[in-house]
């Protein structure tokens, strides 16, 4: 049997856009806009407590599966969900996300604050900051007009 063991991480990752933070929430709350810069959901129900569910992956690669809850939404200035990651049928990690939107002159600042548990060495705090690096850098050209 490998070994079974956990490791906690807590990142953040600070990007400043120039648009509004009623664009860059909205970029979030609807899922056609969301596809854009984020994977296709499968199921998206943005409220206090609606899931939202995407699973897939390139081609030879694994399936990758992202179901999380929504646990507070406060319109252009708040979003906090709780996830879960799988690859194929393995639970990679548990984690709680807080999106914050803070308006400033021209654009808005957003701060992504990921608390998780990466399991058995499957995933690391190190690897999912730099994944998110990513997504934000896609959400930029998303709210900025590039995609």
């Amino acid at each position: 049997m490998n070994e079974r063991f956990v490791k906690h991480g807590t990142f953040v990752v600070e990007r400043t856009y120039a648009a509004s933070p009623e664009r860059v929430y909205q970029a979030w709350a609807d899922p056609t806009a969301k596809a854009k810069w984020f994977s296709k959901p499968d199921i998206f129900d943005f409220r206090v407590g609606g899931r939202e569910y995407s699973s897939g992956g390139p081609p030879e690669g694994p399936i990758f599966t992202f179901d999380a809850i929504y646990q507070e939404l406060v319109p252009e200035q708040r979003i906090v969900y709780t996830y879960t990651l799988d690859s194929g049928d393995i639970r990679i990690s548990v984690s709680i996300t807080t999106v914050e939107l803070i308006k400033l002159e021209g654009g808005t600042k957003l701060i992504f604050t990921e608390q998780g548990a990466f399991f058995d060495g499957h995933d690391t705090p190190e690897i999912r900051e730099h994944g998110t690096n990513i997504m934000l850098d896609a959400l930029g050209k998303a709210v900025e007009g590039d995609l």
